[in-house]
């Protein structure tokens, strides 16, 4: 794995790599730029049910758990321990804790998807065979 993916990523995104042959050359790039789509979606979502007041804790766990499951998909291992930890506070009816987390969350994810930008730049670049993370 290259330094560029280390800490950001767990094994599912080796995994889905592994998916990725001669007749889905782009598989990954796929899968990540639907877990984009349909996260934007979520995060706002989330946000306007931190707008509210007072806090429907269900609505924002059921909110960050299909957050966290799309996460998991792709292996977002820092994405997805903010979610965890979101979820912990939606329990605790802390609401404080709720907003600190998620704007953390957020800061997780741009930075995951600068990161993975990178890394399809890099496989694009390298060609279909290679790919960027996956140990050689």
């Amino acid at each position: 794995m290259t330094t560029a993916c280390k800490g950001f990523l767990d094994e599912q995104f080796l995994q889905l790599e592994e998916l990725q042959d001669d007749a889905n050359p782009n598989f990954v790039e796929e899968v990540v730029t639907l877990y984009y789509r349909d996260s934007a979606r979520l995060i706002l979502n989330i946000e306007q049910a931190l707008e509210r007041n007072p806090l429907d804790f269900n609505k924002l766990d059921s909110l960050m758990h299909q957050f966290k499951g799309s996460s998991s998909s792709i292996g977002a291992k820092k994405v997805k321990a903010e979610c965890t930890l979101f979820r912990e506070y939606c329990r605790a009816g802390n609401g404080e804790g709720c907003i600190r987390t998620f704007q953390q969350l957020k800061k997780e994810y741009a930075t995951l998807k600068k990161k993975l930008e990178a890394y399809f730049q890099l496989a694009r670049q390298v060609g279909p065979a290679e790919t960027a993370c996956r140990p050689k």
